[in-house]
C-alpha cells in the first residue's frame, strides 16, 4: 500500500478512537431513561430464577437479562456497570463488521483496504451504533450476535453459525424474525444445511415464546408500536443519517448520480453478478425478506419499531462499504468524496450524540428520573404515577452515592387519599412525574385537585428540568421556612 494509503487508514483510525472514547466518556453523563430502568429492575434480581419468572412478563427474549445479571454480580450493579456492557459489545460488534467487510471486499475482488476504512466510519460514527453504545438495552449485543452468525454463515460453519442465531434468537425477537428468514431464503437457494441449521438454532427461542405466551399475546405486549407510516421510515433514516435524513438521503443520491455522470466515477468487477453475490453473502437480502414480513405483519399486529432495525447494520454496513470500494475514486470524485464524507462526519459528531450529552441540553426520550432522585432523596412522603421507576431510579442513585442512604419508597398517586386519611395526618409531601411536560402536567393534575381540596398549596420546584415536574405539597397548617 502507498504511503497516502497508510496516512489515510492512520487518520481513520484517529477518527474512530474519538468517537468512541467520547461515547465512553458520557456513559454518565445523563440519567437513565424508562427503559433502562426496566432493564435494571428485569436483571438486577437475587437469582436466575427470580430473572426468569419476571421475564414471563416481559416483551423480550432472557438472554441479554441472563448476561446483564451475571455482569452485575461480576462488577457490581450501577448505571455504569449496565451501559458499560452495551459499550464493550459497540466495540465489538464494529470489530466483527470489519472482518466481514474484509473478507467480501476479497470475495468481490476490490479494495480491501478502501471497504474497511469506510465500514469503520459507518460502524463507529454513525447515529444508529453510537446511540446505542451507550444504552442499558440488548441492541448492541444483538448486533455481535448477529454479525458473528452473518461471518459464520459466509464461511459455511454451521456449528458457530447455529449458536448464534440461537443466541441472537434469545437476544431479541427481532434475531429470531432476521435468521428465520434467513432460513426461509437458503432454503429457496438449496442450501440444505445452512436453512436446517437455522431452522432447529431457533427452537429455544419458539419454546421461550411459549413459555411467556400469555403476555406475550395480551393486548399489553407491544402496545407502544403503532403501525407501519412514513414516521417509521424517516424515524429509521434519521438514526442512520441523523438531521435531516431525507434530505441528506437525496444529496447523496444526487452526489453519486452526479459522479457517476460528470465525476469520473466508474466501477470496477465484474458487474451485476457480484452485486447479487455481495447482497446474499452479506446477509443483505435475507435481512430485507425480515423488514418485508415485519412491515406488512404490522399492519395486523404492529410489531415495526425504528429502533429494532438495528439488527440491519451488520449486514448492510459491509454491504455499503464494499459497494463503495467498487468504484474508482480518483480526480475529481476522490475531492468531492472526501468532502461529503467529512460534513457527514461532522454532522454525526452533533447529531449521534445529540442525546447523550448534557451540555447540549441531552435528555434520554425524554425522561429524567435521575435529576428527579436527586432532588428528593432525603425526602419522605413522596408519590408518582410511575412509582416502579422512581424506586428503581433512587437504587441506581444510591449505587452511585448521589442521594442518601436507604431513601423512602415512592408511592402511587391512588395511595395517597388513603394516606390523607391516616393519622398522623400529612404536613408536606412531593409530587414528581417525568417524561414530556404535557404529559407531567396531566399525570400530576388529578393529585394536585385532591390536595388542594385538603387544603394543600403545591408549588413547582423543578424549573431547571425539562422533562420532569416536582412538585413540593405543604398543608396550609404548616408554617413556612424563613
Amino acid at each position: 500500500m502507498s504511503r497516502i494509503t497508510w496516512m489515510g487508514m492512520i487518520l481513520v483510525a484517529g477518527v474512530v478512537l474519538a468517537f468512541a472514547l467520547r461515547s465512553l466518556l458520557l456513559i454518565d453523563a445523563t440519567g437513565l431513561w424508562s427503559d433502562e430502568l426496566y432493564s435494571v429492575g428485569k436483571s438486577f434480581q437475587p437469582s436466575p430464577l427470580a430473572l426468569l419468572s419476571m421475564l414471563r412478563e416481559d416483551t423480550h427474549p432472557p438472554a441479554y437479562y441472563g448476561l446483564l445479571w451475571a455482569w452485575g454480580q461480576l462488577i457490581g450493579q450501577s448505571p455504569i456497570s449496565l451501559r458499560l456492557l452495551s459499550w464493550l459489545a459497540y466495540g465489538l460488534g464494529g470489530v466483527v463488521i470489519l472482518v466481514q467487510t474484509a473478507a467480501l471486499a476479497v470475495e468481490m475482488g476490490v479494495m480491501r483496504h478502501l471497504a474497511v476504512p469506510v465500514a469503520a466510519l459507518l460502524v463507529f460514527c454513525s447515529p444508529y451504533p453510537i446511540r446505542f453504545s451507550l444504552e442499558g438495552k440488548s441492541y448492541a449485543l444483538l448486533v455481535v450476535l448477529v454479525a458473528l452468525g452473518w461471518c459464520w454463515r459466509r464461511g459455511g460453519r454451521l456449528l458457530p453459525y447455529g449458536l448464534c442465531v440461537a443466541l441472537a434468537a434469545l437476544t431479541h425477537f427481532y434475531g429470531l424474525f432476521l435468521f428465520l428468514s434467513a432460513a426461509v431464503w437458503d432454503l429457496s437457494r438449496r442450501r440444505w444445511s445452512s436453512a436446517v441449521t437455522a431452522a432447529l438454532a431457533v427452537i429455544p427461542a419458539l419454546c421461550w415464546i411459549g413459555y411467556a405466551a400469555a403476555y406475550l399475546f395480551s393486548s399489553r405486549s407491544g402496545s407502544w408500536i403503532g403501525p407501519p407510516d412514513f414516521a417509521l421510515l424517516e424515524e429509521t433514516l434519521a438514526r442512520l443519517l441523523g438531521l435531516w435524513p431525507l434530505p441528506k438521503l437525496a444529496l447523496l443520491l444526487l452526489s453519486f448520480w452526479g459522479l457517476r455522470r460528470w465525476g469520473g466515477l466508474r466501477r470496477h468487477g465484474s458487474g451485476n453478478w457480484n452485486e447479487r453475490r455481495l447482497l446474499d453473502r452479506s446477509g443483505l437480502l435475507p435481512s430485507l425478506l425480515m423488514v418485508l414480513a415485519v412491515v406488512l405483519i404490522s399492519f395486523v399486529k404492529p410489531l415495526a419499531f425504528s429502533r429494532y432495525f438495528v439488527v440491519l447494520l451488520p449486514a448492510l454496513v459491509p454491504w455499503c462499504a464494499v459497494q463503495i470500494a467498487s468504484f474508482s475514486w480518483s480526480g475529481s470524485a476522490r475531492w468531492f468524496g472526501s468532502a461529503l464524507l467529512v460534513v457527514m462526519l461532522l454532522s454525526w459528531w452533533g447529531a449521534g450524540f445529540a442525546e447523550l450529552d448534557p451540555s447540549g441540553n441531552g435528555v434520554r426520550e425524554q425522561d429524567q428520573f435521575a435529576a428527579v432522585s436527586r432532588l428528593t432523596g432525603g425526602e419522605r412522603d413522596r408519590f408518582t404515577p410511575r412509582p416502579r421507576l422512581f424506586n428503581l431510579s433512587d437504587q441506581m442513585e444510591l449505587a452511585m452515592g448521589r442521594i442518601p442512604d436507604q431513601p423512602t419508597s415512592w408511592q402511587d398517586t391512588d395511595d395517597l387519599e388513603n394516606r390523607l386519611l391516616q393519622q398522623p395526618a400529612l404536613n408536606q409531601l412531593w409530587l414528581a412525574s417525568s417524561g414530556p411536560p404535557a404529559l407531567n402536567q396531566r399525570r400530576l393534575e388529578p393529585s394536585r385537585r385532591l390536595l388542594e381540596q385538603n387544603r394543600f398549596q403545591c408549588e413547582p420546584v423543578s424549573e431547571r428540568f425539562t422533562h420532569a415536574l416536582v412538585l413540593h405539597c405543604r398543608s396550609s397548617a404548616t408554617p413556612r421556612p424563613d
